[in-house]
């Protein structure tokens, strides 16, 4: 391979190690060409690249980027998927796919940011419910605490508003009587 060629694949891998919120490392020995296909396809609906990357490429990508996790990974034949968007769908795609498939595909760990994941941690990332349920699960927990002191204050007043109305119709039968 020329340098000049390999030189745009690190210039590509660090633009997709800097834009991606997760990078998933995979073993992908063993899948036909088919189901290599089959893969990339639902990956990428679910909005996730999947590319097949030499490790000394891979290695310097790694370091021009930033982060020098990625070696962690590389250790024989290596894939990556890159999640731009939401972490919790590419892992969920991808534990989807070996599940779904009955695939050999191996999940070697993942980069969440600068944090390294394991491949148990990238199996429970993709069991987390999406980003807009955890928004909404956390604007519900933080709303019940003010619903809460409305609900109280609310019923003291109407306590209130009882006694006094109690009070006027005592005043009102005290003075036609």
């Amino acid at each position: 391979m020329l340098k000049e060629k390999k030189g745009q694949i690190i210039d590509s891998l660090v633009d997709k190690l800097s834009r991606s919120t997760i990078a998933i490392a995979t073993d992908y020995r063993g899948l036909s060409a088919r189901e290599m296909d089959s893969l990339r396809q639902r990956l990428r609906e679910a909005g996730v690249e999947y590319r097949v990357i030499k490790n000394t490429l891979a290695r310097f990508a790694g370091e021009r980027a930033g982060g020098r996790q990625i070696e962690t990974f590389l250790d024989g034949p290596v894939a990556i998927a890159f999640g731009y968007d939401d972490a919790v769908k590419a892992a969920r795609a991808l534990t989807e796919y070996i599940r779904s498939a009955g695939s050999i595909l191996n999940i070697r760990g993942g980069l969440l940011g600068d944090r390294v994941l394991t491949s148990e941690q990238v199996l429970t990332l993709s069991t987390l419910s999406s980003r807009e349920v955890l928004i909404s699960q956390l604007m519900g927990q933080l709303q019940a605490p003010v619903q809460s002191l409305h609900n109280l204050l609310s019923g003291l007043l109407q306590q209130l508003l009882n006694v006094l109305q109690a009070r006027i119709q005592q005043f009102e039968g005290g003075e036609n009587a």
